[in-house]
């Protein structure tokens, strides 16, 4: 099992012809997910073409449309690598073609915009990873988004983060025992799936045993999942937040990445998920040995 993404997914990419889509739908492809065309308006009746898991040569439609290539592919996941200026229209038109999946790769989205699409979102079929995420892996089955597929294989943790490069580490340090599916979520002030989304969605897949939570500085966005578990999560979580040594007032790495007024901080966050009796380390490595620990004894 897995959440939101699986080898039946069948993936459609906006904005396939550019650079970034293309390096991507490569990768992709080459991870087994089944990337059945693009979109790109200006390119509507051309082809690309790329090479599968299997070494085989496969040339993917570009459509003038989403809703077009729902209608001649079936696909049910769109992966957006589309300028921050244009992404907003995209969104739409993939909500309003009401693809079932959606994720936004793309950095630098006004944040006015992220909010409009957000609302204009709700009560509709669309679900929305992202924007400035890298996206979700099952891996060994598919992958939408930009994370390496070679870094872990199949297995019992699920994992989501704010945090792509943090997404990475965690695969990496806990390889050996593999994930059912990772999701970078994104560090925006606004995004679609939320920490809590993951965690309902892990708590509900009988193939997840354990999960970690990577957050970071900013918001109150772990309060939330903090307040979430407690209530609602019976499995084992481990959480890490970025940013104990960061200074008040300045915006880190991430757009949302930022302490105000004493709010948002690294401990608050920390203080919070330990007392809904989550384990949470103060380095990737140390979160990795508490869940280490976990599946060790499960």
């Amino acid at each position: 099992m897995s959440i939101y993404l699986t080898k039946d997914s069948k993936v459609i990419v906006q904005g396939i012809t550019g650079g970034e889509g293309s390096k991507h739908t490569a990768r992709m492809l080459a991870a087994g997910t089944q990337v059945v065309g693009g979109v790109n308006a200006r390119k509507a009746g051309t082809t690309v073409t790329h090479t599968d898991a299997s070494g085989a040569e496969v040339e993917l439609p570009v459509f003038g449309s989403v809703s077009e290539a729902i209608e001649k592919t079936g696909a049910d996941v769109s992966v957006a690598f589309v300028p921050p200026a244009f992404t907003q229209d995209a969104v739409v038109e993939a909500i309003d073609a009401e693809i079932p999946l959606l994720v936004i790769i793309t950095e630098g989205v006004p944040v006015q915009d992220s909010a409009e699409f957000w609302a204009y979102a709700q009560g509709k079929k669309t679900r929305i990873i992202g924007p400035n995420c890298p996206g979700i892996i099952t891996p060994g089955e598919a992958l939408a988004g930009i994370t390496p597929a070679n870094i872990a294989g199949k297995g019992p943790v699920g994992l989501v983060s704010k945090s792509g490069t943090l997404t990475y580490q965690m695969m990496f340090e806990l390889r050996d025992f593999g994930f059912s599916t990772a999701i970078g979520i994104g560090g925006d002030p606004i995004i679609g799936t939320t920490h809590i989304d993951a965690l309902e969605a892990f708590e509900a897949d009988p193939e997840t045993k354990a999960i970690v939570m990577i957050g970071e500085i900013g918001g109150d966005a772990e309060e939330k999942a903090a307040a979430y578990i407690k209530e609602h999560v019976t499995k084992p979580v481990v959480g890490y937040v970025a940013g104990f040594t960061a200074p008040e007032g300045k915006t880190m790495g991430h757009a949302g990445a930022i302490v105000s007024d004493g709010a948002g901080t690294a401990q608050g966050k920390k203080e919070a998920l330990e007392a809904a009796g989550v384990k949470v380390g103060k380095t990737p490595s140390e979160t990795a040995a508490l869940m280490r620990e976990i599946l060790q004894s499960l």
